[in-house]
């Protein structure tokens, strides 16, 4: 033990008594927020901490092509007019509880434990709740993509059925079929068509859907192949080199089916202003400490012609 006089480097500072500085609330907190991500694990993320304003504008560059060069012929300029999109951060969500003195006193520690998991999972799940919203944007045929906050079979008219890839889901009538080899070959065709990289390709599911993949021999087969990837939060396997994860978040449409979705991590976008933060204070006029985790973020699409949304039964 280090002994010394008052006033000499023996005295204990921040440094010497880090151990005793309380920081659990706050780590145990954002561990549990990150276990619990899957679909913001796998869109592009915009780091915009500490930056001022409310919207991000972000330059949607179009693709040129090449052209012909003839002899003693000038070259062809690119001409292209380049789009914006503009993402807003409007979202703030908290996570609050107030644990009285003695309650404090008298219960096992494993009370802090659970609220700290708790309040992860929360604003992990309301953040991967609002990227799965934006499945209902993904273009899935020649018309206009879909419009956020519709209703009924207009939310998903643009999404389609699992068997197959190609039909679309028609909402009310509730044509919605599992997912096959031939619907995902079909939605691979579909990111294909439109020059989406292959690269960088997800797929979530709803729980529903993990027992028909296991029925897929392309599925299983690279599952015993193995990829050599360290695992990842909700993966369960690959086919045809694109990553699948399962998420309860996934969107119910009309009132059992579930809808999926095959994309690429430029479809979708999430911008954070304020990662996951914890903050305790002790209220006196409650006689207990106050803890609340927060977080405040965006979520948009960058290019809706990057996934493709299916529509399963929900059982």
């Amino acid at each position: 033990m280090a002994k010394g006089i008052i006033g000499t480097a023996n005295n204990q500072t921040v440094t010497t008594g880090a151990q005793f500085i309380p920081e659990i609330w706050s780590d145990e907190t954002i561990a549990a927020y990150k276990s619990n991500l899957v679909i913001a694990n796998l869109v592009t993320r915009l780091n915009h901490k500490g930056k001022k304003g409310d919207t991000i504008h972000i330059p949607t560059p179009v693709r040129g092509s090449a052209t012909s060069k003839d002899a003693n012929t000038k070259v062809t300029i690119q001409g292209d007019t380049h789009a914006t999109t503009n993402l807003s951060i409007d979202k703030h969500y908290e996570y609050s509880v107030l644990i009285e003195d003695i309650t404090e006193v008298q219960a096992l520690s494993s009370l802090r434990k659970f609220y700290t998991d708790d309040a992860g999972y929360a604003l992990a799940k309301q953040v991967d709740n609002d990227l799965a919203t934006l499945f209902e944007v993904f273009s899935n045929n020649a018309a206009a993509p879909g419009v956020v906050g519709g209703t009924g079979a207009a939310m998903y008219e643009k999404a389609v059925i699992g068997s197959t890839g190609s039909t679309l889901y028609t909402g009310n009538s509730s044509n919605a079929a599992d997912i096959t080899d031939e619907g995902i070959r079909a939605m691979l065709l579909r990111l294909d068509d439109v020059d989406v990289p292959m690269d960088n390709r997800s797929m979530v599911i709803p729980p529903v859907c993990a027992n028909d993949l296991l029925g897929i021999n392309r599925f299983t087969e690279q599952q015993f192949i193995g990829s050599g990837d360290a695992i990842k939060t909700g993966k369960i396997g690959q086919i045809y080199g694109v990553d699948i994860y399962i998420s309860s978040n996934c969107p119910t449409a009309t009132s059992t089916d579930r809808v999926g979705a095959m994309f690429h991590k430029d479809a979708l976008a999430l911008a954070e202003q304020v990662g996951v933060r914890s903050q305790t204070q002790y209220k006196q006029e409650y006689l207990g400490d106050l803890f609340t985790s927060d977080t405040i973020y965006g979520t948009g699409t960058l290019r809706h012609t990057a996934g493709v949304a299916f529509v399963v039964p929900g059982s």
